[in-house]
């Protein structure tokens, strides 16, 4: 992925974020964070595929933990089951592998955690000599009719500073530097009755 204004490929991150529709529902975010990493994506996907890497690139204040026994199949249905600390207070979260195709893209999505809705998908494509990896993850918030502002304070903060981490980390695993911009605007989509919707 080139950047107009330079001849280097972007290395990431590039962030974007918004609300989205989805029939009316309670509201929810999408956070969409791209990253450039100078490998293959037959090289790079195995390394994603092993579910205890996240523990190495997530940040160390979250005491991230796969609780998993033994070695983890992955691939659709499988259930990997974390322990971490969210602003302090321990969390159990369990994923399940919803989409797998190696080495193009997988997917999991919460089944026990924090968040009303946590569907992440995990993309990788080919681009300039290297692999646009790119984090999509669907969220939805408790709080009721307070949600917005419990993902406005906390939440969007948070997880955007853990995907930064993240991009810090893979670029020393894989090499390249940590740069690029993003779009820092937070675009609602609308109902006809002017109210924001979402997932």
């Amino acid at each position: 992925m080139k950047d107009a204004t330079r001849d280097e490929p972007v290395v990431g991150p590039v962030v974007s974020r918004k609300v989205v529709e989805d029939g009316g529902r309670k509201k929810g975010w999408v956070l969409r964070m791209s990253q450039w990493l100078p490998m293959e994506r037959e090289g790079l996907f195995p390394f994603f595929a092993e579910a205890r890497n996240l523990e190495r690139i997530t940040p160390p204040l979250l005491k991230f933990r796969v609780l998993n026994e033994g070695a983890i199949e992955m691939g659709v249905g499988a259930e990997i089951n974390y322990q971490l600390r969210v602003r302090g207070l321990p969390v159990k979260w369990r994923t399940r592998i919803t989409g797998w195709e190696p080495p193009v893209s997988f997917r999991d999505e919460q089944e026990k955690g924090p968040y009303l809705l946590w569907r992440h998908t995990h993309t990788f494509e080919p681009a300039d000599g290297g692999t646009l990896c790119t984090d999509m993850v669907e969220y939805r918030v408790p709080g009721w009719v307070l949600s917005p502002v419990v993902n406005a304070i906390w939440v969007q903060r948070d997880v955007e500073k853990i995907f930064a981490y993240r991009a810090e980390a893979l670029a020393d695993v894989f090499g390249g530097a940590v740069g690029g911009s993003g779009d820092s605007d937070m675009a609602e989509a609308e109902s006809p009755q002017g109210e924001a919707v979402g997932v």
